[in-house]
């Protein structure tokens, strides 16, 4: 069954998880963190300088009118103004190596994690991928990367250069005032603890529920894209929307709370700020008619004040941001902790199939949550050359024979040997590339028929490509094409017909020229003109190889060299047709008959 469950289920602490995960990124890049970092410092000092520098102008000017100033407070206080007329550009070229730096970290950082994210994805296990819809993953990866980002600018440019200020400015205060000091910093730790608190509690719980069906409604508009044929074919498009419209109904409410909340816990932050600012303006009041502060002094606190009010209003906010960004993380995180279907072990190497030998030795295998296993002791050698059939009920092994070949799963005991090499000591992509497969239904991608043809190589060239065309008996309707081999083919190429695309999938094995070969029954859902056709290239395709056909129509089995016939995960019948059809009580003389019935 399809699920839209995050990718791995118990990871701790998500906001610790994905903070963790940020700083890791950062590590990688650290010329553009370090640049980030030191023009958010170069400008946050700036910054908590400026309120005094501005109080010690103030105190300047208020000495007197201009004819009776002296010469130095007159000095002083065009000093000050120069020092100001500096913060600024100090500010600005603090702020501007910090946009730099951020943006040179964050590209790469983003580019980085979607490469070692697809990367992941493509290395995930069959199962991983045959149960989770493909627009689903694409959309918690793409809202992973863009959150990511997000959680780079609030850390880095928000939250930061804002903890910097307020501590600075705490510092400043407290060694004018220590109970203003005390003051401020005890109601900022407060403000920051309640806006945690709002955001952790209150508002989390109801983005992390959006966002899931945000995942949802991106999984079902692709399952819904992806089979529009299947729409058209029922005139179902009224019905699909209507499907989809529930989906969004909830989406939005979901969204609604979401928002809500957070607009709730932002309201009460600016409360709070507002209380404050009052709070502060009120005391540096009192301390002026109580003449422990001069104008200068009310002039800085109050400038101090309008700079932490804006910088504890933002506090509140990028805490609110960065939680939905860590929410927004979560699946992308998790990614990282889910294990690939099969490990190339360290030291692995490549193979090179040179003959095409295949033995299952005492090989034992049962699928994940299986108590029963699917082959308990199955031993059987293919010579090199040899064309086998794999025969039996649905059910019975075939396919995952095949797939254990491909060591698209790992054996619970026993091994697999070609050419007597053991596959489980040499690399995946090294064993896969050697063996050239056909499948029931073929997958193309949305890229040129040469593309798609040369997929097994792709450094093949025109006349490579031309010659496996003309083999497949594909070059005539290639021909027919208006851009011929640069036709590009549709979604899991829906351009063309079902013999078409089979094939291109022949032409695609041609040229990858393995050793061995598997067919998947390449022939059972064509007419008759291009079945003859996909059967002429198949017979060309076999020879000289290593070929192992899957059949559930046994006619195409009857001129292979050997057959072997499954069932409950055993052998129980092998030989050529010619022996197993004359066995009396057998079960493939049984199925043959069957067939031949309903024939």
């Amino acid at each position: 069954m399809t699920t839209f469950s995050p990718v791995s289920a118990d990871r701790g602490n998500p906001f610790l998880s994905a903070l963790s995960f940020a700083l890791r990124r950062w590590r990688e890049h650290p010329g553009s963190l370090w640049l980030c970092l030191g023009g958010v410092g170069f400008s946050t000092v700036a910054d908590i300088v400026t309120p005094v520098v501005a109080g010690r102008l103030v105190d300047d000017v208020s000495r007197g009118g201009a004819g009776s100033v002296a010469l130095s407070v007159r000095h002083d206080a065009l000093w000050m103004l120069a020092a100001l007329a500096a913060l600024g550009l100090f500010g600005v070229m603090g702020r501007r190596a910090a946009y730099l730096g951020i943006t040179w970290l964050s590209s790469s950082v983003m580019a980085r994690v979607a490469a070692e994210a697809f990367a992941k994805v493509q290395r995930f296990s069959t199962d991983w991928h045959g149960n989770t819809f493909a627009g689903s993953t694409v959309r918690k990866l793409t809202r992973g990367m863009w959150a990511l980002d997000a959680l780079n600018d609030n850390l880095l440019l928000m939250l930061l250069p804002e903890t910097m200020v307020l501590t600075g400015t705490t510092i400043v205060l407290g060694l004018r005032w220590p109970s203003m000091g005390f003051l401020l910093g005890g109601m900022s730790v407060l403000f920051i603890l309640m806006s945690c608190l709002l955001t952790l509690k209150y508002v989390a719980p109801a983005s992390r529920v959006a966002n899931q069906w945000d995942s949802r409604v991106g999984a079902a508009l692709a399952d819904s894209i992806t089979c529009n044929a299947v729409v058209k074919a029922f005139g179902a498009e009224e019905r699909e929307d209507r499907r989809l419209g529930r989906m969004l109904r909830a989406w939005r409410e979901r969204c609604v709370r979401s928002w809500v909340r957070g607009t709730n816990s932002a309201n009460v932050q600016n409360l709070c700020v507002t209380g404050m600012r009052v709070v502060l303006a009120g005391y540096v009041v009192f301390l002026w008619l109580d003449g422990k502060a001069g104008p200068g002094d009310v002039a800085y606190v109050l400038t101090m004040i309008f700079l932490v009010q804006g910088y504890l209003r933002d506090i509140g906010q990028q805490v609110s941001v960065v939680q939905r960004s860590v929410n927004e993380m979560e699946d992308l995180v998790a990614v990282w902790d889910q294990p690939p279907g099969v490990r190339d072990r360290a030291d692995a190497g490549p193979i090179r199939i040179v003959r095409g030998e295949i033995a299952f030795e005492h090989v034992r295998f049962h699928y994940r949550g299986q108590v029963r296993a699917l082959f308990s002791d199955l031993t059987v050698r293919i010579e090199a050359g040899s064309r086998v059939g794999l025969v039996g009920p649905s059910g019975s092994g075939k396919t995952t024979f095949t797939k254990l070949l491909q060591r698209l799963y790992d054996i619970n005991g026993g091994r697999i040997v070609i050419d007597g090499t053991d596959i489980a000591s040499v690399r995946q992509s090294s064993l896969r590339s050697q063996i050239a497969i056909v499948p029931q239904e073929p997958i193309l991608f949305h890229r040129t028929l040469a593309e798609n043809i040369a997929y097994g190589r792709p450094g093949a060239s025109a006349e490579e490509i031309e010659r496996a065309a003309g083999l497949a008996n594909a070059a005539d309707f290639i021909a027919r094409l208006p851009q011929g081999y640069d036709t590009l083919v549709g979604e899991r190429g829906v351009k063309l017909s079902g013999g078409e695309r089979q094939r291109i999938a022949i032409a695609r094995a041609f040229l990858a020229d393995a050793r061995i070969l598997i067919l998947d029954e390449a022939t059972a859902s064509l007419d008759s003109e291009s079945e003859r056709l996909v059967q002429e290239a198949m017979g060309r395709l076999m020879q000289d190889r290593t070929v192992i056909v899957i059949a559930h129509r046994l006619a195409t089995v009857v001129d292979l060299d050997r057959i072997l016939v499954f069932e409950r995960g055993e052998i129980r019948e092998d030989g050529p047709h010619s022996a197993l059809v004359r066995r009396e009580g057998g079960l493939y003389r049984r199925l043959y008959d069957l067939q031949s019935l309903e024939g």
